[in-house]
């Protein structure tokens, strides 16, 4: 009985090793995709991507990121990031509706293929843009979306890195960029204590770009595997576990959720959950996402969508089945935000602010006298305009329900709880 005891206990340990998550695709030095059985379609022009079943060449993706600002002047506008190392534009649009002058609205981000070889984000990202845009005013859901915030997307981080071979091909594309460089392992690291190496011209477009705006939530577009992958990537979730852990717990549910109506055999390939927080699958330095969370207090997400990190092109309209309902509704989580994200103790205002939490008013010193400030509901509607006459300013919140409001003056802000 015991020998018996003893086998039990040896399969069942034996399981357990044998049920350790799947590697991370990032996490080593990778192997190449082998992409000669894979059927990879080019499209030569805007036109031949119009059933979403090809892979653009660099030049047909320039075009359509340029036809859309064209078709949308309204609520479409075309930006620049940067440039990569061989000259290629790293693009993205903004998805704006109504400009309101009285409305701070959030701001959200999607950015993929910031390894060369991982593009299912980069067509899905494509195809989210050319939904949105199409949508508005047709989709009272999507109008509404797109009037509610400034949505910014980047569908191709690495371009040399996916146009390797050249710009008519996405064969032969590699994860990292022209000088051999892995982007996601780049960035500043907020916790290694080790001096920032230095950071690669795509990287430091990237930063400069994320810091002249205020993203609030953003998720980063991977392949190589099928799993939502929430902050810390430099610990894991016992050693030190994100402050919103349970949020993101909820966030990836959700949007693993979705998914799984289509397919319920997708995003399995690493955890029966379809989420896991960074550290625990693999821990990493450098990343994108634990800079992102740290430095500009945005909350950002890796999404690994697909098991491979080219799929073949007819496969394209197939990921988007799975994934376009999941992908709109996380734009959607920035209305669910905890109350202590979106705005960095860097942001704030240089100036006091008490009794803060309050339950009546508060008191504003340190503000220049001729200066003049706005306060903000969570939603982003100014509430009311301040000039400041005379030191300190006394705002009276009395008539305002309980909960969170920003102080707004100069481009930075600082929060006030009501009670």
């Amino acid at each position: 009985m015991k020998q018996h005891l003893l086998l039990l206990t040896l399969l069942a340990t034996t399981l357990a090793a044998s049920a350790q998550l799947k590697p991370r695709p990032d996490a080593f030095p990778p192997i190449a995709e082998t992409l000669a059985t894979k059927a990879i379609t080019m499209a030569s022009s805007v036109d031949e991507m119009a059933s979403w079943d090809r892979y653009p060449t660099y030049e047909t993706y320039v075009a359509m990121m340029q036809r859309w600002a064209e078709q949308y002047p309204e609520i479409c506008s075309l930006d620049t990031i940067g440039t990569s190392v061989q000259g290629r534009l790293i693009l993205a649009v903004q998805i704006e509706g109504q400009r309101l002058a009285d409305v701070y609205k959030p701001q959200f981000f999607y950015s993929s293929t910031i390894h060369g070889d991982e593009v299912t984000g980069y067509v899905m990202m494509l195809r989210l843009i050319d939904t949105l845009l199409a949508s508005y005013g047709n989709s009272p859901r999507l109008t509404a979306l797109v009037d509610e915030m400034g949505i910014y997307i980047n569908p191709l981080a690495n371009p040399d890195g996916t146009y390797r071979r050249g710009n008519h091909t996405v064969r032969g594309a590699i994860r990292y960029n022209a000088d051999t460089v892995d982007l996601n392992r780049t960035f500043p690291d907020p916790f290694s204590g080790v001096a920032a190496k230095a950071v690669p011209q795509e990287n430091q477009a990237m930063i400069d770009y994320v810091s002249a705006h205020r993203f609030r939530l953003s998720a980063n577009l991977h392949g190589g595997a099928e799993v939502m992958n929430y902050p810390w990537d430099s610990f894991t979730s016992t050693m030190r576990p994100h402050p919103e852990a349970e949020w993101w717990q909820e966030v990836c549910k959700r949007f693993v959720d979705t998914c799984r109506l289509q397919s319920r055999s997708y995003l399995r390939d690493v955890t029966e959950s379809g989420y896991t927080a960074g550290g625990d699958w693999y821990i990493i330095p450098g990343g994108r996402q634990d800079y992102m969370n740290h430095y500009h207090n945005c909350l950002e997400l890796t999404m690994e969508i697909s098991t491979a990190k080219t799929v073949p092109s007819e496969q394209l309209p197939t990921y988007w089945h799975y994934l376009n309902a999941a992908l709109i509704n996380y734009i959607e989580e920035i209305r669910t935000l905890p109350e202590s994200a979106g705005i960095a103790e860097s942001e704030c205002l240089a100036a006091k602010i008490y009794p803060n939490p309050t339950c009546s008013h508060v008191i504003v010193s340190g503000l220049p006298a001729g200066s003049t400030t706005a306060l903000y509901n969570m939603a982003g509607h100014r509430l009311g305009t301040y000039s400041v006459e005379t030191a300190p300013l006394q705002l009276d919140l009395q008539s305002l329900p309980q909960g969170i409001y920003l102080l707004r003056t100069a481009g930075t802000a600082v929060k006030i709880v009501k009670h």
